[in-house]
């Protein structure tokens, strides 16, 4: 799907998720729509989606709530979802 999909969000949710993980070159992130919602499909490297997660899923939803304040600004509404 194309860049043009939030493109607020994407660039907060790709700098947010690099800034966590170890290796930022591994993060990708396959994006779709689904109705009136933009889906965000975030895979990391090995070994980095626990930190991604954070405990009891804190971090996970941490971002989520940061990558739908940023949708806002796109006008739309954004699901993200953290692929192994």
């Amino acid at each position: 799907m194309s860049a043009d999909l939030a493109p607020e969000a994407q660039d907060l949710l790709r700098h947010v998720v690099a800034s966590i993980v170890e290796n930022p070159d591994a993060v990708s992130i396959d994006t779709s729509e689904d109705g009136d919602t933009i889906r965000f499909d975030v895979s990391v490297g090995d070994g980095d989606m626990g930190r991604v997660i954070g405990k009891r899923g804190r971090t996970a939803h941490a971002i989520r709530a940061l990558v739908r304040a940023a949708a806002a600004k796109d006008g739309t509404a954004v699901d993200v979802e953290f692929v192994d």
